[in-house]
C-alpha cells in the first residue's frame, strides 16, 4: 500500500511538473526563430530591405517588392512560427511571377528583430504594418493578406475586423488549442495555453474573398483543419486542397493560378471542393 501511494504521488508530481513546464515555457516551444530549414534558395527578385517601426524600440525587418502600388494589389505575407526571411525565398520567387507587390515581414523576435512574440504582439504588429501601408497611399481594398501556418491566425484576426482585397490561408489550423491537443493529448491545453489563435471562431466574421490552401500530406497541421475552416467560411471562397502537398506547399503553376483567381476574377465564384 505504501509503495502504491509513493508511486501515485510520484506520478502526480511528475504530471504537475510537466504542466508547469509547458505553461511557463510554451512560447519557447511555439515560436522558433532559429529553426531554419530552407536556406538554400537563390533570390531571383528585386526587393528593398526596410525596417518598419511597430512599437517602441521595435522595428520589423521586412522585404518590399514594389512594382506599382497604384496598378497592382499588395500581398502582405505573414510567415509561420519558424525561421527567418530567407526561409521564404522559394515562395517569394514564385509569387513574384504574378502582377503583385509583395511585403514580406518578419515578426518581433525573428530575423534579428527585438521583442518577444506572442499572440497579442503579433496582432498588434500586423495592424501596424497595415497602417504603414496606408501611409504609403493604400486602402484595405488594395491589400491581400497572406498567412502561412501560424501566420494564418494573424491574417484571420485582421480580416475578421476589416475588409481587404483578399485573404489567403496556407496550411491553416482551426485554433492553437485544437492543434495542441494533437501533440499533447494528456495535458489540459485548454487551460494552459496563453496564445490561442482561435481562427474557427472568427472565420465566419470574414467578408473578404478568401482562398484556403492545404495539402493532404500535411503531417504538422491536419488538412481536416483547413477543410473545416473552408466549410465555415463565407462566400466568395476559393479552395485548393492538393493530394500530395505537405505543410510547406508545392509552389507550382496550379497554386499560383488559384492565388491569381482570388483577386482577378471579375465576379467572385463560390469555392468548390
Amino acid at each position: 500500500m505504501k509503495y502504491l501511494y509513493l508511486t501515485l504521488t510520484s506520478i502526480t508530481l511528475a504530471y504537475l511538473v510537466i504542466n508547469l513546464f509547458i505553461y511557463f515555457y510554451q512560447r519557447n516551444l511555439l515560436y522558433n526563430p532559429s529553426e531554419n530549414n530552407y536556406l538554400n534558395d537563390k533570390i531571383n527578385f528585386n526587393y528593398k530591405e526596410i525596417f518598419i517601426e511597430t512599437d517602441k524600440n521595435i522595428k520589423l525587418k521586412s522585404w518590399f517588392i514594389n512594382k506599382d502600388l497604384k496598378k497592382f494589389k499588395t500581398v502582405v505575407f505573414f510567415h509561420g512560427n519558424a525561421g527567418n526571411l530567407l526561409n521564404r525565398v522559394h515562395k517569394i520567387n514564385e509569387l513574384n511571377k504574378l502582377d503583385i507587390n509583395i511585403l514580406l515581414i518578419s515578426w518581433r523576435g525573428f530575423s534579428g528583430n527585438k521583442g518577444k512574440p506572442s499572440e497579442k504582439n503579433l496582432y498588434y504588429d500586423a495592424q501596424q504594418i497595415i497602417d504603414w501601408l496606408k501611409v504609403q497611399g493604400l486602402d484595405n481594398k488594395d491589400i491581400v493578406l497572406y498567412g502561412e501556418s501560424l501566420g494564418t491566425g494573424v491574417a484571420t484576426e485582421l480580416a475578421s475586423k476589416n475588409n481587404f482585397g483578399g485573404i489567403i490561408l496556407e496550411s491553416p489550423f482551426t485554433s492553437m488549442v485544437d492543434t495542441a491537443k494533437i501533440y499533447y493529448p494528456y495535458l489540459p491545453v485548454n487551460f494552459l495555453l496563453k496564445d490561442r489563435y482561435d481562427s474557427k471562431s472568427k472565420i465566419n466574421d470574414i467578408k473578404t474573398p478568401i482562398l484556403i490552401m492545404h495539402g493532404k500530406m500535411d503531417n504538422i497541421v491536419p488538412q481536416q483543419m483547413g477543410l473545416e475552416l473552408f466549410e465555415k467560411a463565407n462566400n466568395p471562397k476559393y479552395s485548393y486542397f492538393p493530394e500530395d502537398d505537405d505543410h510547406m506547399m508545392n509552389y507550382n503553376k496550379q497554386l499560383l493560378n488559384e492565388i491569381c483567381l482570388l483577386y482577378t476574377s471579375p465576379s467572385p465564384r463560390d469555392g468548390l471542393l
